[in-house]
């Protein structure tokens, strides 16, 4: 069997998390937590990181960053996963999603522009697969409207957009650290600030809404309730263990774009034969592999496939169900525009297996089989 993924290991991991285990401290914001902050921020730019328990958390924590409110619209595709809406479904707002491009599975950026009403208040670019949305186009977009920009950028660990880091351009950036990413803790993720003047509020609201870090800090001689917040510190069994990832993102980085490089070496041949189609990657975009897809005929010929290659022992996956078409999609928000490709182009993708340590002859048993199936 080929599994469709299995969860990094770089064989650190239990060693971080004695050494957490001997430091007596396993709730949030201990010494693991904090060098993974660090790493992130100097990694990447960022103004700020901070760790969270999820992505998801990171997205509510955007959301109420942003200041959304009931009423208030938000533009994102709907070919995404539930968080990215329910972060701001959670705080009484109306989802507006958009059409996707064909090539990059990823918001269009020339259909958001038309979407904007007096109540939009933040756009939501995903960027899919780990390769970037047109952000230049996006972020001029929300400078002349005034808008917020929340990259939910949960697969885009290590990619970037004209060499600045996915999920440090727009105002707020949010990453995935689930046990089928790049990189993980189990569950995980962090939040990305590229606002200074968002820095304090944004302790408050993931410390319960306390300013319970500036006590810490001395500022202040007691710590109290100040704001509406929540619980978004992350253990520090699960920093540890993301803090060994880290260390070797770079290895863990090369080792799957070699992988990707080789299903499409392997399967051009197919695509320039007409067959399928495989991913696309702008030139101003750098991904991080975070997945390879194929695209079939049709869901009929997808479904086919995807037998033949379970009857060979090869785990494939299809992707998201467009949330527009779901029945809380309809309830909580509305599709701006003609679905010219959203739908069609989701029943066609499927995933083949992608993980840290997938082996070249694993990568050629599978691009056979795929051959076989097209013969």
């Amino acid at each position: 069997m080929i599994p469709f993924n299995t969860p990094p290991v770089t064989g650190d991991e239990m060693y971080y998390m004695q050494q957490a285990l001997e430091n007596g401290k396993l709730s949030g914001d201990g010494p693991f937590t904090k060098a993974c902050q660090t790493w992130l921020e100097d990694s990447f730019h960022a103004s700020k990181a901070f760790l969270t328990p999820s992505c998801t958390h990171a997205l509510e924590m955007a959301a109420m960053l942003a200041g959304i409110e009931p009423g208030d619209e938000v533009i994102m595709p709907s070919y995404t996963f539930v968080s990215t809406a329910n972060a701001f479904v959670l705080r009484g707002a109306r989802i507006v999603f958009v059409d996707i491009r064909p090539d990059t599975m990823n918001i269009d950026e020339t259909k958001i522009e038309e979407a904007v009403t007096e109540k939009t208040r933040v756009i939501v670019p995903v960027h899919y697969a780990g390769t970037a949305c047109e952000m230049d186009t996006i972020m001029d977009i929300s400078k002349r409207h005034n808008l917020q920009v929340i990259e939910d950028a949960a697969q885009g660990v290590m990619s970037t957009y004209k060499g600045q880091a996915l999920g440090t351009i727009g105002d707020y950036g949010c990453f995935s650290f689930h046990d089928t990413k790049n990189y993980t803790s189990g569950e995980g993720g962090a939040l990305l600030l590229n606002r200074s003047d968002k820095q304090e509020q944004a302790e408050i609201i993931r410390e319960k809404g306390t300013d319970r870090s500036r006590f810490l800090r001395g500022q202040v001689d007691k710590y109290s309730w100040v704001e509406a917040g929540s619980s978004y510190l992350p253990a520090e069994l699960n920093a540890a263990y993301l803090y060994a990832q880290l260390q070797h993102a770079r290895a863990i980085n090369n080792d799957r774009l070699a992988s990707w490089e080789t299903y499409a070496a392997n399967l051009r041949p197919l695509e320039e034969d007409g067959l399928l189609e495989l991913p696309k990657v702008p030139a101003a975009c750098k991904h991080n592999a975070h997945m390879f897809y194929i695209k079939t005929a049709g869901i009929g010929e997808r479904t086919a496939l995807v037998e033949h290659l379970k009857q060979a022992g090869i785990t494939s996956a299809f992707h998201y169900v467009p949330l527009h078409s779901s029945a809380a999609g309809q309830r909580f928000g509305r599709f701006h525009g003609t679905d010219r490709w959203t739908t069609g182009e989701s029943e066609r993708l499927l995933r083949l297996p992608m993980f840290y340590g997938l082996q070249q002859e694993q990568i050629k048993e599978i691009t056979e089989q795929v051959r076989s199936f097209y013969k």
